[in-house]
């Protein structure tokens, strides 16, 4: 209670500043507007109200807690003085600070006088008085000093388009290269190797000869063989047939055979909708969820030394629950640039959540919650 109450003692002094401070700039950005010099003045004194609102938030997580969380920084879209004018003039955030600023100074005089009073002669009901301010001067701040819902999820639509974008720009990437080192060559070396055979062929003149011929042709033939498998890889790697013909369980259980686990992966699929019946997700999510599971159980092969994996996929309302399972070292997590922050960021680009538990020394769990339908599914 004392340490709310010094917070609002000590609001006047902040709220003289910030009230004096936005009249000024916002008062000679706007006057000089019709000039070259006034929305860059206008842009600094918004810049200025934002850094007054920080501190506003500093001093309120000191006297309430940490619920008290700071804003993401102003992006500047475009470079220059002129970028960073345009970017704090289209700033909500900095215009409400302003807002906040401005309505400081009659509220920190009320804060200041009532809690004053109660010290002095009210102290009977000074801790509820104090409690009822601070309720006040926090919904002053978590409403005018933080980005608006739907700017946050705008924020958010953004980050996850770029996401997206990387996403298909390295698969297509990954895909052209495959093609190329793999199946092209292949290809290329069969189209050499039949076009020698044929020549052979025409100059066939004893059974020395038939045998080469042969021998070319058997060489092509494996070859052939060769470049079918890897385009089937990378067919599978692209979207699996099984998957969309036969769905999840059976994707699943393809990926889990082919995984090197000494004890075998463990898989179990239960998709009933709440009729009872079987129901499969939108195909957008069937393919996260089976690229995840895939690259899921690689990491356990590779890298986690485990002896037995288990896969659990099921229905929990309208989302589509993975839980991935090993016994192995332990250690992993999602930093910045691992395969593991790759697969979190595909998740969240569907509204989905990633989360890793994977103490020293193991077990490692990983949960996956995706949406059922995808919003475009939805509409």
């Amino acid at each position: 209670m004392w340490r709310q109450a010094g917070h609002l003692l000590l609001n006047l002094p902040p709220g003289v500043f910030g009230f004096a401070f936005t009249v000024a700039v916002l008062a000679t950005g706007l006057s000089l507007s019709i000039t070259v010099i006034g929305l860059p003045v206008l842009a600094a004194g918004l810049a200025g109200c934002r850094a007054l609102g920080g501190l506003a938030r500093r001093r309120a997580r000191a006297a309430y807690g940490s619920g008290i969380q700071e804003p993401e920084p102003v992006r500047q879209r475009r470079p220059g003085f002129a970028g960073y004018a345009i970017a704090h003039l289209t700033d909500l955030l900095s215009w409400r600070s302003a807002l906040y600023n401005v309505l400081m100074l009659p509220w920190g005089i009320l804060s200041f006088v009532l809690t004053l009073v109660c010290i002095v002669v009210g102290w009977p009901v000074l801790p509820w008085v104090v409690r009822g301010l601070a309720a006040v001067d926090r919904v002053l701040i978590e409403s005018l000093l933080f980005p608006g819902a739907l700017t946050e999820r705008v924020r958010e639509l953004e980050d996850d388009r770029g996401t997206v974008v990387d996403t298909a720009a390295a698969d297509l990437r990954r895909i052209e290269r495959d093609l190329h080192d793999g199946a092209q060559a292949r290809l290329v070396a069969l189209a050499m190797d039949l076009g020698m055979a044929k020549e052979r062929m025409r100059e066939v003149e004893t059974a020395e000869d038939i045998a080469v011929a042969t021998k070319m042709v058997d060489n092509a033939h494996g070859e052939v063989k060769l470049a079918l498998q890897e385009l089937r890889d990378l067919a599978r790697g692209i979207h699996p047939a099984v998957l969309t013909d036969r769905g999840l369980d059976a994707a699943l259980s393809a990926v889990a055979a082919r995984c090197t686990v000494p004890g075998g992966v463990k898989v179990n699929v239960d998709l009933k909708g709440p009729d009872g019946g079987a129901e499969r997700p939108d195909s957008a999510v069937e393919g996260i969820a089976y690229f995840t599971v895939s690259e899921l159980l690689t990491n356990v092969s590779k890298h986690a030394g485990a002896r037995s994996a288990s896969v659990d996929v099921w229905r929990s309302d309208d989302q589509l629950m993975l839980l991935v399972q090993d016994d192995g070292r332990g250690g992993a997590a999602a930093y910045p640039g691992s395969g593991l922050a790759g697969l979190a960021e595909r998740v969240r680009a569907v509204d989905g959540v990633f989360l890793v538990e994977s103490p020293a020394g193991g077990p490692t769990t990983v949960t996956v919650e995706l949406p059922w339908r995808t919003h475009a599914a939805r509409h």
